[in-house]
């Protein structure tokens, strides 16, 4: 099976381009709807980091360093790198007895307007501390410090990354599909389309044993707390608002999406083939209104999907449509 046309591109009355891909919706038993190839294997990139967080939680190091739901959600972020997500982050390495260069993420310059402006008017460099991934990597330092594990919690062999991947194939009930090595350097294990809606349909309804516990202490931090998983003029920001945390949705790169939807107890998965990001979010708006829980009327269906596309001098030449098929 092929990836199927979700999102188009109009200009004036010309479709000028359009957005191919994948989309699962899981109830944890079956798939409940499909478009696309549902086993199309793919990196999951950061939409996953609610998996790479469950050894944090199931294996007590989260509880023993009395982590809060703020740094729960700064585990599963990908964040703007804002002088509030830098500041949490590094207080909460303070707290381990640990610093930025204990990180393995790298740098790079803020996503946040104010801290990049900040940082190059002051000449100064990025940290660590400003990396989208410094939060999942300062509950992968918890972990290590809590388990007594080597500085290198990057590597393959990691007991940490071991103890991920043993994680992964449990709630995408496959093994993975080998791995690859993400932006942040951590390893990022491949698996279906339909594998990470399971994984996140599991997370909708998690049980009442450790695992269970977990699933529901990452998905209530990420919606108590949806600026620190993204940040101001985000997609996962600004559509869990709306949903008034009702459900919890999480990007990754090269277009990936999911949607974490505990009163239906629905995983979604979206992956768009040529990586554009524009048309993920674009497909998740449209997959959470068309499954009832984002009210098509809103502001931010607008802003993802339904706005007329505007030029610079504020006229109007286009805009963005559901391809014929997809759900509206």
């Amino acid at each position: 099976m092929s990836a199927v046309e979700m999102i188009e591109l109009w200009r004036g009355d010309l479709l000028e381009g359009v957005h191919r891909g994948h989309a699962v919706i899981h109830d944890g038993r079956d798939v409940v709807a499909a478009w696309g190839d549902p086993g199309k294997v793919i990196f999951p990139r950061s939409s996953c980091k609610m998996i790479q967080a469950l050894p944090l939680l199931e294996s007590g190091a989260a509880d023993a360093a009395g982590l809060q739901p703020e740094q729960l959600a700064l585990s599963c972020a990908s964040h703007n790198g804002a002088a509030l997500h830098a500041g949490k982050v590094g207080a909460w390495l303070e707290g381990l007895g640990l610093g930025e260069s204990d990180l393995r993420c790298g740098c790079h310059m803020p996503w946040d307007k104010d801290e990049n402006r900040r940082l190059t008017c002051s000449d100064h460099a990025p940290s660590q501390l400003h990396n989208n991934c410094s939060g999942k990597h300062a509950g992968f330092l918890t972990w290590t410090r809590h388990a007594g594990a080597g500085p290198e919690y990057v590597a393959i062999d990691h007991p940490l990354q071991q103890a991920i991947r043993q994680a992964t194939a449990e709630v995408t009930g496959e093994d993975p599909a080998g791995y690859g090595i993400d932006g942040c350097s951590a390893p990022n294990f491949a698996g279906s389309i339909t594998g990470l809606a399971r994984a996140m349909a599991a997370f909708a309804q998690p049980g009442g044993d450790a695992r269970g516990q977990a699933m529901a202490r990452l998905v209530q931090a990420m919606t108590a707390y949806p600026e620190l998983v993204a940040g101001e003029g985000r997609a996962c920001t600004e559509l869990m608002r709306a949903m008034g945390g009702r459900v919890a949705v999480k990007t990754g790169a090269e277009a990936v999406f999911i949607a974490i939807i505990p009163e239906k107890k629905l995983g979604v998965a979206v992956k768009i083939e040529d990586g554009g990001t524009r048309a993920s979010e674009a497909a998740i708006t449209a997959l959470l209104v068309h499954l009832g829980v984002l009210d098509k009327d809103h502001p931010v269906v607008g802003k993802y999907l339904t706005d007329p596309m505007k030029n610079w001098r504020g006229i109007e030449v286009g805009g963005l449509r559901l391809a014929p098929g997809f759900p509206r």
